[in-house]
């Protein structure tokens, strides 16, 4: 499914869970470029030096077309692809995140890593909260003062979202944020409650995060904790 907007997580976090001994502390952040996620990552490692592995996935750009994983040393595929999944689960972009590992001295083996490192990024998701960034267009209309009182009226009960309301000596400009498909209706709406004089004028776009409720629904059995693996 092709979401209608892009999903990251809302900011940058940090959670750890404990199996059998070991320690595995996942730090993420939202990134823009590759460039961005690599200095993240280096920041973990350097934070983290004495650890036994700093394991890494990232998903960036339209669709995550941009996608990386490294086990830093733990069998492969059981550290940086089922981290890279969740990411993919959730259908995450602009995300990178760290699972650093600190070794208890008791084996897990293939599926308990596998489990502890998805368990360790899912986690840690939930705990920061997901957002969708969506793309407003910055629309303004311009009342001579006559007329600004009663189209002010109207407007805050019409259901759009207004903002800021700017007065000068010529007249008042209303600005809003909306979405790009009522831009329309609204121009018709401002219009008729104008009498025509009025003016839509569109000036470029804003983003806003909107949080989004993740029910854990989109899982798989590779993030569940497992701790009697081996």
């Amino acid at each position: 499914m092709t979401l209608a907007y892009p999903r990251m997580i809302a900011g940058r976090g940090r959670h750890e869970i404990e199996i059998r001994k070991s320690r595995f502390i996942c730090s993420i952040a939202r990134v823009e470029s590759d460039d961005d996620a690599r200095a993240f990552v280096e920041s973990i490692r350097k934070e983290f030096w004495n650890a036994s592995h700093n394991c890494v996935a990232w998903s960036i750009g339209e669709n995550g077309r941009l996608q990386r994983s490294n086990d830093d040393g733990e069998p492969a595929g059981t550290a940086g692809v089922p981290m890279l999944e969740v990411l993919r689960k959730r259908q995450l972009t602009d995300t990178v995140v760290v699972v650093t590992r600190y070794f208890g001295g008791v084996m897990l083996g293939a599926g308990g890593l596998i489990r502890a490192y998805g368990s360790a990024v899912s986690e840690t998701v939930q705990l920061v909260g997901i957002v969708e960034r969506q793309t407003l267009k910055n629309v303004s209309i311009r009342i001579g003062h006559d007329d600004a009182g009663r189209f002010e009226h109207s407007l805050r009960g019409s259901g759009f979202a207004l903002g800021d309301v700017a007065y000068d000596g010529a007249g008042v400009t209303f600005s809003l944020a909306m979405d790009p498909a009522i831009v329309p209706g609204f121009a018709a709406w401002a219009a008729d409650h104008s009498s025509g004089r009025g003016a839509v004028v569109i000036d470029g776009d804003t983003f806003v995060d909107v949080p989004v409720q993740d029910d854990g629904r989109n899982r798989d059995h590779t993030e569940g904790r497992c701790a009697n693996d081996e």
